[in-house]
């Protein structure tokens, strides 16, 4: 697949004047943007500002010691949210009108998404212990807009694996999923990367992927089934296919991420301890009121703030 081809090659700023000028997404982006903005940014800062409001679990793992700090992988840590927008701008381009109403519904679900982690944080805020590094501008960036309160379930996660599901759901919907093989790969190792990012940057735990898995397979049950989980955590930390002709300015590629190096026997471990806490998630749900109540009995079990 030629660079040109790739959903990486594509414009953020083209999908989100499209978002803005199209009559047909412009009500989608007006109702997610401002969810995105106050269910993460605005909550967050408030819950911030108010300490002892809502409880905060520190929810570090023994096993986060055995995952190196490589802050080269920030570039991947911060590209979530174009990750997803990227997608607009590929399908838009791609296919144009025929893509403006599922791109539409995939703009909503974003919102919906910020909302639904909410739920949770809400009820328990949770943060881990992270290193003060400010020797590259994008951590400054960092420390500055995220208040560090939100780990569990982690939206980054989250974030990833939904658009990795809706380039396949709207493929479908347009017919041209095998056309779209080596995009939807090229998109997963994206989503993987990301995950993978949370830990080396030491934004998250190894206890706030499974959380994020977890609440995906209740936000989405049909599509991210507990199959669906273990094959994207079987995943983790496998090497990306290497692209010949991605250009070497597209840092953010999957096949451009950072090189890390844990034992492979530590990598066994934190997969197994992921599916572990994901499987006991679901259990617990069987008996749950709702879809928060097993990570909030979780979160406090550790020690509060």
């Amino acid at each position: 697949m030629d660079f040109k081809d790739s959903v990486y090659s594509e414009s953020t700023v083209y999908a989100f004047i499209k978002s803005i000028f199209l009559p047909a997404l412009r009500p989608a982006f007006c109702k997610s943007v401002p969810s995105i903005f106050y269910n993460f940014f605005f909550r967050q800062f408030l819950f911030s500002f108010l300490p002892g409001k809502i409880p905060v679990s520190r929810v570090d793992h023994p096993l986060d010691e055995k995952i190196p700090f490589i802050p080269s992988w920030v570039t991947i840590y911060i590209d979530f949210v174009q990750f997803w927008i990227r997608m607009l701008s590929f399908y838009i381009r791609r296919y144009g009108r025929r893509a403006y109403i599922p791109i539409r519904d995939f703009i909503y679900s974003v919102g919906d998404l910020y909302a639904y982690a909410a739920e949770a944080y809400t009820k328990n805020l949770s943060t881990t212990k992270r290193p003060f590094y400010i020797a590259r501008p994008r951590f400054f960036l960092i420390h500055m807009v995220d208040p560090h309160l939100f780990c569990i379930p982690s939206l980054h996660v989250m974030v990833a694996i939904h658009t990795i599901i809706m380039f396949s759901v709207i493929a479908k919907k347009l017919g041209v999923m095998d056309e779209l093989k080596e995009q939807a790969e090229e998109m997963r190792h994206g989503a993987l990367a990301i995950s993978q990012a949370i830990l080396f940057v030491k934004q998250h735990s190894v206890n706030c992927i499974p959380a994020a898995l977890y609440a995906m397979t209740c936000f989405s049950p049909d599509l991210f089934t507990q199959k669906e989980a273990e094959e994207f955590t079987n995943q983790l930390f496998s090497p990306p296919p290497e692209r010949k002709k991605t250009p070497k300015s597209c840092k953010v590629h999957p096949s451009a991420s950072p090189k890390s190096k844990i034992p492979e026997g530590d990598k066994e471990q934190i997969k197994k301890h992921i599916l572990s806490l994901y499987y006991g998630f679901l259990e617990e749900k069987k008996t749950a009121k709702d879809w928060t109540e097993p990570l909030i009995r979780f979160l406090r079990t550790y020690k509060y703030e």
